[in-house]
């Protein structure tokens, strides 16, 4: 006897499952705790199954009647629907995993190792080069062509490096969603050889003591925004890579014991850095606490106090001053000080440790974090002592260390 919508309705749950049964092998099971489930039960090569139709009320008797009738037009084509079920969730599975919603979920668990600056860079790429032409596709149909095409629109602007780092993490993101059974392969192996050659760019920047007594006269005549100018007299100070200075914070500043600690997730190799201030640096950051102090960061944006400074500020800030890009840069600053501090004699592991560079060796890594910092406090007061005297044109000017 075939079911009706008021014996559905009325059915009352027992002790155990029961099971009301309809015709052509569909029926409801109705279980103790009251829910009420749709079954089809049939027979396919001579094996029975059984395949569920959904749920009563949200599934009408009406309903049910019609997935049994469509899993039967199956059966008689020799297809179970059980298996096509599945091939369907497989292939919605596949279609929901495309590129840019892997690589933002790749993104998201590395970038809690990244340094911000570095994570926004990561995620911009994407966004600016890579999603608007493959990251609608399922990550699986992605073949070499595609992200070739796609990386030659870079390149056809200019910018080869930036379509080489893109290849980079694209390969990162195929490879993740191999590991995490999205896709068979990696694309960007196929297409190594096939971008145009990056050239090999050496950062510009001042490496004789005339230019940088100059630059330094130069950064004291800025007349832009007094924070930009404490920043160009900082970075040329601490020579510290252009995004931790922008994302210096005054909680990392201990002016009692003239140092600012970097916290390891802002530094490149994940450590926490000290940097032993000078009295110039001191005195700059005590002229900043009035105009930025109230806020988080010491070098906060323009626009706004939450944010950082811009990562071109400083670059904009020396275009200004008649610095080509060919001439100095922002990472200049480090190059400058590396350059003019080996020249006078500084021993190499201090100046390696005051960078940041890493040290391959563990034993001696240890060794330089726990016994350089005395003779790192000596050497950033003698290269700030230096870049006053030659920004005065003290010719005769030296940084060597004391014997």
């Amino acid at each position: 006897m075939s079911l009706t919508d008021s014996a559905i309705r009325n059915a009352k749950p027992g002790p155990k499952v029961i099971r009301m049964k309809d015709d052509r092998g569909l029926h409801l099971e109705i279980s103790p705790k009251g829910g009420k489930y749709w079954r089809l039960r049939y027979w396919i090569s001579g094996r029975e199954r059984l395949i569920s139709l959904g749920t009563y009320p949200e599934v009408s008797l009406r309903q049910a009647r019609d997935r049994r009738e469509d899993a039967r037009r199956l059966i008689a084509e020799g297809i179970d629907p059980l298996l096509a079920r599945e091939a369907e969730k497989t292939e919605a599975r596949k279609n929901a995993d495309t590129f840019e919603t892997i690589a933002r979920e790749w993104h998201a668990r590395q970038a809690a190792t990244w340094v911000t600056g570095h994570a926004e860079k990561i995620i911009r790429r994407f966004e600016m080069y890579v999603f608007p032409w493959i990251g609608a596709m399922p990550v699986h149909e992605i073949k070499a062509p595609d992200l070739l095409g796609c990386l030659r629109r870079v390149e056809a602007k200019g910018a080869v490096e930036t379509a080489h780092r893109a290849l980079q993490t694209c390969g990162q993101v195929f490879r993740y969603a191999i590991a995490t059974g999205r896709a068979d392969r990696d694309p960007s192996a196929d297409i190594r050889g096939a971008l145009t050659p990056a050239k090999e760019e050496h950062r510009a920047a001042i490496l004789d003591p005339v230019g940088a007594g100059g630059l330094m006269r130069a950064i004291d005549s800025y007349t832009g925004h007094v924070v930009t100018r404490c920043a160009l007299k900082l970075a040329a100070m601490t020579f510290v890579r252009p995004g931790e200075l922008r994302h210096a914070e005054w909680a990392e500043i201990d002016f009692d014991n003239a140092e600012w600690r970097i916290p390891g997730p802002k530094m490149k190799m994940k450590e926490q850095h000290v940097v032993p201030l000078s009295r110039q640096a001191i005195a700059i950051l005590r002229e900043l606490l009035p105009l930025t102090g109230a806020g988080r960061y010491v070098f906060p944006s323009m626009r706004t106090s939450t944010r950082p400074m811009s990562e071109v500020t400083i670059l904009a800030a020396l275009r200004r001053l008649d610095y080509a890009k060919d001439e100095m840069t922002g990472h200049g600053f480090r190059v400058m000080a590396s350059t003019l501090l080996n020249e006078a004699g500084w021993p190499p592991d201090v100046i390696e440790r005051q960078l940041a560079h890493a040290e391959r060796n563990k034993v001696r890594a240890a060794y330089n974090r726990a016994s350089l910092l005395p003779e790192r406090r000596k050497l950033m007061q003698a290269w700030a002592d230096y870049l006053d005297a030659l920004r005065d044109g003290d010719v005769n000017a030296t940084c060597a260390p004391e014997k």
